[in-house]
């Protein structure tokens, strides 16, 4: 029982919670796309709400079914007056082919070092991974909801969904 104890107790101090707060600023970020464009947060504030889909790794199960969902249910997400973006610490070309791939007509952000996943506080304890969390920020550069609960399949409806309710306006 004790074992159990600290085990819980060391994940607890390996595993912080997501230091992005609603309201809050989110961090400034300038990456390099799938599309060969660098996307920086200050290129949409005050123009355009933006969600970022943080994803693991490209070519994996959940990860190939969430970049799916995107790219054919995108159509509901830009109803509304979003800039979206699936992002990565994997390199650009790997994303590239990965876009290609799986037909992403959004651009998939690259974060090869992670310290943008470190930013947002999606990067995984001792891994340059990111974890799979959606961040949702607003036309002032604000958070505006922290999703880690992702159901890859309807991700693209869900974001929609989920759009809506922040009242982020339509197209």
């Amino acid at each position: 029982m004790r074992k159990l104890f600290l085990l819980v107790a060391l994940l607890a101090i390996a595993l912080p919670g997501f230091a992005l707060e609603v309201g809050k600023p989110a961090p400034e970020f300038s990456l390099t796309a799938s599309d060969g464009k660098t996307y920086s947060l200050a290129d949409f504030r005050g123009k355009q709400a933006v969600v970022i889909a943080w994803y693991p790794k490209a070519f994996t199960k959940g990860c190939t079914i969430e970049c799916k969902s995107l790219a054919e249910k995108g159509h509901l997400i830009r109803e509304y007056d979003v800039a979206y973006f699936m992002a990565s610490t994997d390199e650009v070309e790997v994303n590239e082919k990965f876009a290609k791939q799986y037909k992403a007509d959004f651009p998939l952000l690259s974060d090869p070092g992670g310290e943008v996943a470190a930013a947002y506080d999606v990067k995984m304890p001792l891994l340059n991974v990111a974890k799979r969390v959606t961040i949702y920020i607003g036309k002032d550069g604000n958070v505006l909801k922290v999703d880690s609960d992702i159901k890859p399949a309807t991700s693209a409806e869900d974001i929609a969904s989920t759009l809506g309710e922040l009242g982020v306006a339509k197209k």
